[in-house]
């Protein structure tokens, strides 16, 4: 089976991509190794990318994740063909059997002190990752998907009783309120952004009203999320962002853990398109974000390396 190239005269070949230089020249280059891969799968695709074009990441290792995300935005720009998942899109992965049926349901009413101690739990393993899963697609208002590029999750217990679950994956493309705060240019964005991590699930359980349990979480999560991190990665995020819908949500769990209300989004999604005709517009969300490092400006504001 071979990969067949869109012709799309109108998309444009963008001169950057994850943050590395790439161009008419790249896009030849992905195109020609699409092409000669046998079998056809997205994975071996990038397998290839990474090696023909020496894309790796900090701790070494072929950068896997951000060459199946910057596949997939060919793909959707027009300029590549891709197979379709072999998986398909991950959004029930994990739940082929319901996970309330393995839950304790009664109600647990108290504060944070009456239940502690409270584990914030990684998920390291098929067990947890089934769970994880399967309290996403039951429980969660947006239902479950697969976290997008680095990423890390967690459970939440107390005496050993599941109470929720949260995670954090790559962060928005573009959001204004955040740009703004960071302060860097389009060029230092599609550098450094892989060092912001979104905080794109965070559930809890609706039997389970615990004073105060929200913003405990957040704040021994991000306590140990840096050195999780690292010991996955090789690298940590030096600043967390989350957003939170208002007609949902009052998000005094952020602002109780010191998080920073930036403002509001424009309802565009995560990826900040302008131009998706016919596209549903989202609610607006409130912006919250989190230093992990006191300089992390200095991170985010470094200049791109040189093309």
């Amino acid at each position: 089976m071979s990969v067949v190239v869109q012709s799309n005269k109108s998309a444009v070949i963008p001169a950057r991509l994850m943050g590395r230089a790439f161009g008419p020249e790249g896009l030849a280059r992905v195109r020609e190794l699409a092409a000669e891969c046998l079998p056809c799968f997205r994975s071996e695709i990038a397998r290839r990318w990474c090696e023909r074009l020496g894309w790796i990441n900090r701790s070494g290792k072929p950068a896997l994740l951000n060459a199946r995300v910057a596949l997939v935005r060919l793909h959707q720009s027009g300029l590549l063909d891709l197979p379709a998942p072999r998986n398909g899109n991950g959004n029930r992965s994990g739940t082929a059997s319901a996970v309330s049926g393995a839950l304790d349901l009664g109600l647990w009413e108290g504060s944070v002190e009456q239940v502690e101690p409270i584990v914030v739990a990684e998920v390291t393993d098929k067990e947890r990752s089934k769970l994880w899963n399967g309290l996403m697609v039951e429980h969660h208002y947006l239902g479950g998907a697969k976290l997008a590029g680095a990423q890390i999750r967690y459970l939440i217990y107390a005496r050993e009783r599941v109470l929720g679950a949260l995670g954090f994956g790559a962060a928005a493309w573009q959001v204004a309120a955040r740009d703004r705060f960071i302060g860097w240019s389009m060029e230092q964005r599609e550098a450094n952004l892989h060092w912001v991590l979104n905080n794109a699930r965070f559930l809890i359980l609706p039997w389970i009203r615990i004073k105060n349990l929200a913003s405990k979480v957040l704040s021994r999560c991000v306590q140990r999320l840096p050195e999780d991190f690292r010991t996955r990665y090789g690298w940590a995020p030096v600043l967390l962002e989350s957003f939170v819908e208002s007609g949902r949500f009052a998000a005094f769990c952020y602002q109780a853990a010191n998080w920073i209300y930036l403002g509001q989004t424009q309802g565009r999604g995560k990826k900040g398109s302008h131009n998706c005709p016919g596209k549903t517009q989202l609610p607006p969300k409130q912006v919250w974000v989190y230093r992990l490092e006191p300089h992390f400006r200095a991170r985010l504001c470094a200049p791109p390396p040189a093309r």
